[in-house]
């Protein structure tokens, strides 16, 4: 039986969305955007948010006939651009306003969480800024009010869910069995745990999940019966071990710290493929041998194009 875990939750400052509250508003690290802020949005709003991403196709060219022979479409960064009126409120200095604005939209090597809130629903992506524009006109000299251009970069272009999920599940267990004296119908039991997790990703591109298991078990297999795909590592982990897989960026980490993706199986197949597709998504965790405190643990964020 799966068990669901409490909603993961990072630092107030890096979550996405954590200062939200209204539609409209824009969340980039901890600086919030829109209305009841210094800054508000321009009525253009933003370009490249709704947007599908451009897209790289290894479509083949056909050499005798028309057209081409259909390949994989593979999304490009998504480009996120908008305009942002600088409007100090009244009394206050307008040179705080600047700062504070400056400080958050400077050039940095990492990417932070980017959100938006649209009739309700808060996605965000990872991004890094790119490009920032403020005219040093008369408005903003005289008066603090200026009008700037920002822009950002997702080198992921999905935009995911703010809520992240949980689900743990332990290795199958035996059912309890008859039990004696037998009586009709007879109660064959049920398994206390199955191994199974259903995970459900609620938007429109696949999500890329983070795998954990924990001993002691060996060679530790996630199975996606939904995909046909599976994780199999041949590897013993003891009772204070962990292997951590993620499969966005493909690594293998046993105890946060030495890489274990050397271990993978010759049919597990490439992490960097196993994903939970929109919809729901059939899991099963099966070592070959484990003891009933293995656990297996996927964490996912539903994704969105």
């Amino acid at each position: 039986m799966a068990t669901p875990a409490p909603p993961i939750t990072a630092d107030i400052e890096t979550a996405p969305a954590s200062r939200i509250t209204l539609d409209g508003q824009i969340q980039w690290g901890g600086l919030l955007l829109g209305p009841r802020t210094p800054y508000e949005i321009d009525r253009q709003g933003l370009t490249g948010w709704e947007d599908l991403p451009d897209a790289d196709t290894t479509d083949a060219d056909r050499p005798t006939t028309h057209g081409a022979w259909p390949g994989t479409q593979y999304a490009r960064p998504r480009r996120i651009t908008g305009q942002v009126w600088v409007l100090p409120a009244p009394g206050t200095d307008p040179a705080l306003a600047l700062r504070e604005l400056r400080r958050a939209l400077a050039l940095a090597d990492t990417q932070q969480w980017l959100a938006v809130r649209v009739h309700g629903e808060t996605l965000a992506v990872r991004a890094r800024l790119v490009q920032r524009v403020l005219p040093a006109d008369r408005s903003l000299v005289a008066q603090g009010v200026g009008r700037v251009t920002v822009q950002w970069l997702a080198t992921d272009p999905r935009r995911y869910a703010v809520e992240a999920r949980r689900l743990i599940t332990g290795p199958p267990q035996p059912g309890t069995g008859l039990a004696w004296p037998l009586t009709w119908p007879l109660v064959w039991g049920l398994p206390t745990v199955d191994g199974n997790l259903t995970a459900v990703d609620d938007g429109s591109a696949p999500a890329h999940p983070v795998i954990a298991f924990r001993g002691p078990c060996s060679q530790p297999v996630v199975v996606n019966h939904t995909t046909g795909r599976r994780l199999r590592y041949l590897i013993d982990l003891g009772a204070n071990d962990e292997l951590v897989v993620d499969t966005a960026d493909g690594s293998v980490t046993l105890n946060g710290t030495a890489s274990r993706r050397h271990t993978a199986a010759p049919d597990s197949s490439p992490e960097e493929l196993f994903t939970l597709e929109p919809g729901t998504n059939a899991l099963a965790f099966r070592p070959r041998t484990a003891a009933p405190e293995a656990t297996l643990a996927v964490s996912w964020r539903s994704a969105e194009w």
